[in-house]
Formats: C-alpha cells, structure tokens, sequence
C-alpha cells in the first residue's frame, strides 16, 4: 500500500477540552445524492469513541504547508487529545465539529452510519457543509512520507 499516493486529513470531533482528532489518509467519496463520504479509524481510537459521542465531525484536507498538523494529529512527539488542536487555527462549523482554517476543504458531517469491521470501522458521514481554499497545493502521502505535487517523484 506504500505505493497509493493518498491525500492528508484530519478527522475531528468534540467541543473544547473533548475535542478530539486523528490524522487519516483513509477519507473518500461514497455518494453525490445525498452526498456523503467515508473515512476508516481504528477501533480502539479514542477519536471514534468521541465521534460516536458527538455524532458530526470535520473533516480537513490538509493544504502542503500544513504538515506541522499531520504530524501532531498522527501522534507524532506524544500530544494527545484536545492538546493537539494548539499550535493551528480551528474555526467550529455548523454541526460544532472542529475544521482547520487554511485546509484546502472543509467539510463538515454528521454520523449517517459506522460499520466496525477487524480492527477498524467504516464511518459513513453525510456532508452537511464544505468550505474551499484553492489557494495551495494538497499534501500528500506516499512511501511513507509527506508530500506536495512537486515533489511527487519516485523515492530513492
């Protein structure tokens, strides 16, 4: 799977000190009528407990200069929990779920249906609002690294 370039998101949910959110390269389209969309998160994720809670969340698809969030949302140096939202502008859309200002979209669901399936569950969300910022390229994941469209050449 190394070899599947994938966009970089973040999967958030919560208010406040039980926000919670999860870097994902695991989103995709499902329907346009009504449109919704997908995304995998492991089970044992405490983001999917608090999505399970909340019933919305956001999804932000994280423009090329936004890496510092990927990192942070994937774990990376520790930060847990609503502590990871520090550091980044998040502005509350209309279902309260948390979305990064700068994100190349924004979109914003509300839980339609999960499927706990192995180890993860498929989280069905029906798109409630999208926000657009074509202002920058995406990030993207491929062969366990971070990448922007330039630099999308095979690796050593």
């Amino acid at each position: 799977m190394r070899n599947l370039a994938a966009g970089v998101s973040v999967v958030a949910t919560g208010y406040g000190k039980a926000r919670a959110g999860l870097t994902v390269t695991s989103v995709s389209s499902l329907s346009i009528d009504p449109p919704c969309l997908l995304v995998c998160i492991g089970r044992s994720s405490g983001t999917l407990a608090a999505l399970r809670a909340n019933q919305a969340f956001g999804v932000s698809v994280l423009a090329e200069n936004q890496q510092s969030i990927a990192d942070r949302f994937a774990g990376r140096g520790g930060v847990r929990g609503a502590a990871r939202f520090a550091g980044s502008h998040w502005i509350t859309g209309i279902t309260g779920a948390p979305l990064a200002v700068g994100a190349l979209s924004a979109i914003e669901c509300t839980l339609e249906k999960m499927v706990e399936w192995h180890s993860h569950a498929i989280v069905v969300g029906q798109v409630r609002s999208v926000r657009l910022n074509e202002a920058a390229g995406p990030l993207v994941y491929w062969h366990g690294d971070y990448r922007n469209i330039e630099d999308a050449e095979e690796p050593a």
